[in-house]
Formats: C-alpha cells, structure tokens, sequence
C-alpha cells in the first residue's frame, strides 16, 4: 500500500477539524476580554421613596471606580455641567472626590459618572440625590 493513501484519510479529518476550528472564531468574544468599569461606595444617600433622604448642602461625595480604568477618561455630570473632581490612585481602585456646587441646594441632582476601561470599553453610572435647601 502506497503511504500517501495510507495518510490521505488522516490528512482529509485533520484539514476538516481545522477548518471547523478557524470557522469557530466568534468577534464578539472580544467584548468579553475587556473588563468593563465598576463604580461602587458612593457616599451619598441616594434619593428614595418613601424615606425621601435629602444631603446637606454643598456635600462632598466620592466613590470608587475599578483600578483597569484609565484615570483620564473619567468625566463626572451633574444638571448638564462638568462637576470638578480630584482622583487618589491606587493598585485597588480609583478614589474619586467632588464637591456639590452651591448652585444645586434646594434642588434634585443626578449625578452622573462614565469613565473608559485602559482596553477601550466604558461605562456609565448614575445616582439621584435631594440636596437640602440651606
């Protein structure tokens, strides 16, 4: 027996198997390698029924935001303006610390937080807050 028909059967499932296994790549498991950013520990009370919690006034709030986040593309909103904020780093999470403008007493607040992951996805937050009129 010839050796090339010998192997021809194992050459045809092997060339079978990998076209199979190169067919199989999915794009969209790409998204799942890349670690969305988490937000957690807000200080506030945020707004609630029936307990309708107000914050003092021109209250500082802060957060935690993951350590995979890249620290520039955090932006923090409030009623459609840039709240100003500091950020303390650490190998566990980003700290992020604002303070409400005096603008904002007497009234209802979202705050709004999104912020990119270093592998390009992002994610957004948001939390409803009454802040006390002085």
């Amino acid at each position: 027996m010839n050796l090339t028909k010998a192997l021809s059967p194992v050459i045809f499932i092997a060339s079978v198997l990998f076209t199979n296994a190169a067919m199989a790549y999915d794009p969209g498991k790409t998204d799942e390698i890349c670690k969305k950013p988490q937000f957690r520990d807000f200080n506030l009370p945020v707004y609630k029924e029936p307990e309708k919690t107000e914050v003092p006034p021109e209250s500082t709030l802060t957060f935690l935001v993951s350590p995979y986040v890249n620290p520039e593309t955090i932006k923090l909103t409030a009623k459609n303006q840039d709240l100003e904020f500091s950020v303390e780093s650490n190998s566990s999470f980003h700290r992020i610390k604002a303070k409400l403008p005096a603008s904002f007493n007497g009234s209802f607040v979202r705050i709004n937080a999104k912020a990119t992951a270093i592998l390009g996805c992002y994610d957004q937050t948001g939390w409803l807050i009454k802040v006390a009129d002085k």
